[in-house]
């Protein structure tokens, strides 16, 4: 699934879509691919000299990547996912600019309209990233 696919999906729009492609595995994870180009807002002054992608954004970047296994009750009118919770978030290598960065998600608990899962992310299969994360489909008013 290419970025406009995902858009189809996800309300994310640039800066903040995260992930550039996106692939739902046999096994129902998913994996998804986001390559630092260098230019982006989280990497202006994180840090002069020695940019590094922000946790948070990484956390973010994990999220989304997920959007492929819930395509089908995320795409309908007025929904929203939205995070709930981050739980045993570890962060063991720094991500730069030019590195491409995979992104492995697996769906741990399922309760519609809650979901916990579990991500990690690296780079050249050095893990970077890793943790537990929970969101829920909400429905939007669409005027609020």
């Amino acid at each position: 699934m290419n970025k406009e696919e995902i858009k189809a999906i996800l309300p994310h729009r640039d800066p903040m879509l995260l992930v550039d492609e996106v692939y739902l595995n046999e096994d129902g994870s998913a994996t998804g691919y986001y390559s630092v180009r260098g230019d982006e807002f989280f990497l202006q002054g994180h840090f002069p000299g020695n940019p590094i992608v922000p946790g948070v954004i990484q956390c973010e970047m994990m999220a989304q990547s997920a959007c492929i296994m819930f395509a089908d009750k995320i795409s309908k009118e007025n929904c929203l996912p939205v995070y709930t919770g981050l739980d045993k978030a570890r962060f063991r290598g720094m991500i730069h600019p030019g590195d491409k960065i995979r992104i492995d998600t697996k769906l741990l608990k399922s309760m519609h309209p809650m979901y916990v899962l579990h991500g990690e992310l690296s780079v050249k299969g050095k893990k970077c990233m890793s943790g537990d994360f929970s969101f829920a489909i909400t429905t939007t008013s669409g005027g609020e």
